[in-house]
């Protein structure tokens, strides 16, 4: 069973940056993908980023490709989600999962554990 806690949400300027990470514990870190997913009030959850076991493969959704950046420390288990150029359609709660494939997808039901979720509100 793997644990999974997000922090470093918060309340930013359009234009700014946040970092959030997600620290893991119960499992074997190196043998997850992970993935950053967000919902906004009324809306789906949906992808933004993820990054294969190695950290050598990465995907994003299109609205933040470019802006935002996905990496992980296995050694520190965590995997991190730079966030720049904040804008405020990407105002949501963002939640880390981990998936037992090699790579991760984009797909919400592929992934096996969540975080609780840390808000970020992008003012205009």
């Amino acid at each position: 069973q793997v644990q999974l806690v997000e922090s470093g949400g918060g309340l930013v300027q359009a234009g700014g940056s946040l970092r959030l990470s997600c620290a893991a514990s119960g499992g074997t870190f190196s043998s997850y993908a992970l993935g950053w997913f967000r919902q906004a009030p009324g809306k789906e959850r949906e992808f933004v980023a993820s990054i294969s076991r190695s950290g050598g493969a990465r995907d994003y959704v299109g609205s933040v490709a470019g802006r935002f950046t996905i990496s992980r420390d296995n050694a520190k288990s965590t995997v991190y989600l730079q966030m720049n150029s904040l804008k405020p359609e990407d105002t949501a709660v963002y939640y880390c999962a981990a998936d037992r494939n090699v790579i991760g997808t984009r797909t919400v039901t592929e992934y096996d554990y969540w975080g609780q979720g840390t808000q970020v509100t992008v003012s205009s």
